[in-house]
C-alpha cells in the first residue's frame, strides 16, 4: 500500500524552523515524510534528519523514498516520539543538541485508508487504532471493557461529543448481547443512539472514532512527555513547531510554553492554514500551529 498523506502548512512549518545547512533536526512524526523530506533538502549532506514513527507503513514508504533520492541525513527510527530523550541517547551522544523538532499530531490519509485497521468509520475494518505494534491498549478492550463512565469522559474529553454518555450507554448495554469486532458494528449502533440528535454535518460516529484513537495511542498524555524533553534535547536559540488538530493537544501546548520559562513564544496566536490549503486538503482545516525558541 502506498503511503498517502500532504504535510499540512510545509511552508509555515519551515518559516518556523528555518533549517540551515549542516544543523540537525528531529521530526517525531515522520507519517508521509514531507517535512522530513524537506528538512533534509535545507540541510544538506553535512545536515542530520532523525524521523520518528511507530507506524511501519511510514517507516517502509519513507525508506523508499530516501533510497530512491540517494539521501545519506536521513535517520529512521520506529518508536513512540514520547521516548525521545531514549531514541536520541541511543544514536547520539550524550551532550549532543538539536537545532529544531516538528510534531504534526494528525491522522495521515495512509493511516484512514488502511483496510487493515479502523481509523476510518468507512467500511468494516479490524477495531483496531493503534499506531503500531508496540502500543499497550487494545482498541476493541477501550469499546468491550470500560467501564461506563470511563467511556463517558473519553468520549467528552478527547472527542468533545455532546452525546457521550448516551453513546457509552448505547455501548455497554450492546456489548452484553454481544462483544463489538469491527468498525461496521460499533457504527451502526452509534448511528442507531444519535438517531433522532444527530443534526451535524459531520458522520455520528467521528467524535467516537477520534476519541477512541487518542485514547489507544495515549495521544494527550505522549505530548505531556515529549514537550519537556524537546527542551532538553534542543540547543539554545533551537526551535519548536507543533501542528495539532484537537483541542486538547493545542491547549497542552499552549499552557506548556506559556507556563514554562526558557521559551521564546513566536505564535501569540495559533498559525492556520490558509484557504488554499483546506480547499486542496480539507484534512488541515482543524490544524493549528504554535512555534517557540528555546532561550
Amino acid at each position: 500500500m502506498a503511503y498517502s498523506h500532504k504535510p499540512v502548512m510545509l511552508r509555515e512549518v519551515l518559516e518556523f524552523l528555518n533549517p540551515l545547512a549542516g544543523q540537525k533536526f528531529i521530526d517525531c512524526t515522520l507519517g508521509g515524510a514531507g517535512y522530513t523530506l524537506a528538512l533534509a533538502d535545507r540541510v544538506g549532506e553535512r545536515g542530520k534528519v532523525v524521523a520518528i514513527d511507530l507506524d511501519s507503513l511510514a517507516l517502509s514508504n519513507a525508506a523508499e523514498e530516501i533510497k530512491n533520492r540517494k539521501l545519506k541525513n536521513i535517520i529512521l527510527i520506529q518508536d513512540n516520539f514520547k521516548n525521545l530523550e531514549t531514541i536520541i541517547g541511543a544514536n547520539f551522544p550524550a551532550e549532543e543538541r538539536f537545532d529544531g523538532l516538528v510534531l504534526d499530531l494528525g491522522l495521515s490519509s495512509a493511516q484512514l485508508d488502511d483496510e487493515n485497521r479502523g481509523f476510518s468509520f468507512k467500511g468494516d475494518r479490524p477495531l483496531d487504532m493503534a499506531f503500531g505494534p508496540a502500543n499497550g491498549r487494545s482498541t476493541a478492550d477501550i469499546v468491550n471493557y470500560y467501564p461506563l463512565l470511563e467511556l463517558t469522559r473519553i468520549f467528552r474529553e478527547y472527542g468533545e461529543e455532546r452525546r457521550a454518555y448516551q453513546i457509552a450507554k448505547a455501548i455497554v448495554a450492546g456489548r452484553r448481547i454481544k462483544k463489538f469486532k469491527t468498525t461496521a458494528e460499533l457504527i451502526a449502533l452509534i448511528e442507531s443512539a444519535a438517531a433522532s440528535h444527530n443534526r451535524s454535518r459531520i458522520h455520528p460516529a467521528t467524535r467516537v472514532f477520534q476519541a477512541l484513537r487518542m485514547e489507544t495511542n495515549e495521544e494527550l498524555p505522549a505530548l505531556s512527555e515529549v514537550l519537556p524533553a524537546a527542551a532538553r534535547i534542543l540547543k539554545t536559540g533551537g526551535r519548536l513547531v507543533v501542528v495539532s488538530f484537537h483541542s486538547g493537544e493545542d491547549r497542552i501546548v499552549k499552557r506548556y510554553l506559556k507556563d514554562t520559562p526558557g521559551w521564546k513564544i513566536l505564535t501569540k496566536r495559533p498559525i492556520i492554514p490558509t484557504e488554499d490549503e483546506t480547499r486542496e486538503n480539507p484534512r488541515a482545516r482543524s490544524a493549528k500551529l504554535r512555534a517557540a525558541i528555546k532561550i
